[in-house]
């Protein structure tokens, strides 16, 4: 059993595993008190065919094959790994001790069954990410993501350090004013991990053919670029490489684009141009590639997570936002009285915070399937009332303008069996919609009020062990 899913026993002689976190922990009917047994058995010292002797002593009763069954039921939920799983040889020790802290907390949130404990955390090494915009939300969700150990980051931004950006991003410093945020950035980000191969590069993206160039690209060679290169773009632009040449790097296994994409997710943290989601949206469903994009709108903190042809793609989501809102107009008058736009943007490192670190988790669980994360949603923080999430949530819509003639990904619905369902979708009428960055002002919209009861139990398959329940 994984030491963070260590199970117990309930007083009424029910099996608890999987701790008490909701959308992890379920709890195991044993009424014979076999499962309880099995649980004890598998501790890591004895191969499967020990654990079924070792329960058949104490259980005699029960078959060997209802044992067995047993065990590939816990297999299949994801509270079992291979306690003799070797450790994969391409990582260094120096690895192993840097990631020892983060690999444990995916094995806790990771409920697909796996080869061993560093078989998430190789598929984030294989992985290539773009980041369009080093900003507050970008700074926080790139610095996350290095810290993890993606294996390619490649940042994009066109502007210059400005005091007024310190208040919020925290990749740069009072010597840094003047000086090219990508440029500033991978030098910080390089410091943070040197395993980690950090390219950068001034540009601006001002259409979807850009944006589409730059995806396909990939991200550019650290020994073949200079840090100093011209701004806009230049194959010599900016880039470069942590010390190690970048040995993250290299062809990913970890789940991503298509055939025609140089990365394996992109991270849009870009505020401008105001079309610029759109054109991701677009690019990225004719890509194949899966994406991310966060952002804050006073005291709302969001991240939209998307996968082309698997739940709602960004236009979907938009449309069905809009639709919901209730912001009462008369008729003829502007939304833009509801949800006014300034010239500035007001933020501090909280809210920055809040969507950049919501940015890299989203980004961290697509590029890696822990925790699972069904995409076509935004989710975030509303600071005024943070015991109430925001959650929006939208089917793929027939009529959408991006995606609504491309069929479904096939097996993209969520699994059934034991897989963990959130809380149910909520919102005040009141409660804006979206991150500042988003294209059309953002307006409350109507949805179920809060305070749901959860989902119902859901049944394990392993036969006496009849029914399991989210903790």
């Amino acid at each position: 059993m994984k030491p963070e899913h260590r199970p117990y026993r309930t007083g009424d002689g029910n099996v608890r595993i999987g701790s008490v976190v909701y959308g992890i922990g379920a709890e195991i009917r044993d009424q014979q008190g076999w499962v309880w047994s099995l649980t004890e058995a598998m501790d890591g010292t004895r191969a499967p065919g020990a654990v079924v002797a070792e329960v058949a002593r104490t259980h005699p009763a029960v078959s060997a094959e209802d044992v067995r069954q047993a065990m590939e039921d816990l297999l299949a939920a994801g509270y079992v790994e291979d306690a003799g799983a070797a450790v994969p040889p391409e990582l260094s020790a120096r690895e192993r001790d840097r990631y020892s802290r983060g690999v444990t907390l995916l094995r806790w949130m990771d409920r697909t069954p796996r080869t061993g404990l560093w078989e998430v955390q190789l598929a984030l090494r294989a992985s290539r990410v773009l980041l369009v915009g080093v900003g507050g939300t970008g700074g926080y969700a790139a610095r996350a993501l290095v810290a993890s150990g993606v294996g390619r980051l490649h940042c994009v931004d066109p502007d210059t350090v400005e005091l007024s950006n310190l208040n919020r991003q925290p990749l740069y410093r009072e010597s840094d004013i003047g000086r090219s945020k990508a440029e500033a950035a991978v030098e910080v980000l390089r410091a943070l991990n040197s395993d980690v191969t950090v390219t950068g590069e001034a540009r601006e993206v001002r259409g979807p053919g850009e944006l589409a160039a730059l995806l396909t690209a990939g991200a550019p060679s650290p020994a073949a670029a200079s840090p100093h290169g011209p701004a806009h773009g230049s194959p010599d632009g900016p880039a470069g490489g942590g010390p190690h040449g970048g040995q993250g790097g290299g062809p990913s296994s970890a789940p991503g684009g298509g055939p025609g994409a140089g990365y394996d997710l992109l991270v849009m943290a870009a505020d401008r141009p105001p079309e610029i989601r759109r054109w991701a949206n677009g690019v990225c469903l004719e890509l194949g590639l899966p994406w991310v994009e966060a952002g804050y709108r006073g005291p709302l903190a969001t991240v939209g997570a998307f996968v082309p042809r698997r739940g709602a793609c960004w236009e979907c989501l938009r449309a069905t936002e809009i639709e919901g809102r209730d912001l009462r107009l008369a008729p003829g008058q502007d939304e833009e009285i509801a949800s006014p736009r300034m010239p500035w943007n007001p933020a501090d490192a909280v809210t920055a915070g809040l969507s950049g670190s919501l940015m890299a988790h989203a980004a961290l669980a697509l590029l890696t399937g822990a925790p699972p994360f069904e995409p076509g949603c935004r989710i975030g923080v509303n600071l005024m009332v943070p015991g109430e999430p925001i959650t929006a949530r939208s089917a793929r819509r027939p009529d959408c303008p991006a995606c609504g003639d491309a069929p479904a990904q096939e097996g993209a619905e969520p699994r059934e069996a034991l897989e963990p369902q959130g809380p149910p979708e909520s919102r005040h009428p009141g409660q804006p919609q979206g991150p500042q960055e988003s294209q059309e002002p953002p307006g409350p919209s109507s949805g179920e009020p809060p305070g749901q009861p959860g989902p119902p139990a859901r049944e394990v398959s392993a036969r006496e062990t009849s029914s399991a329940e989210h903790a």
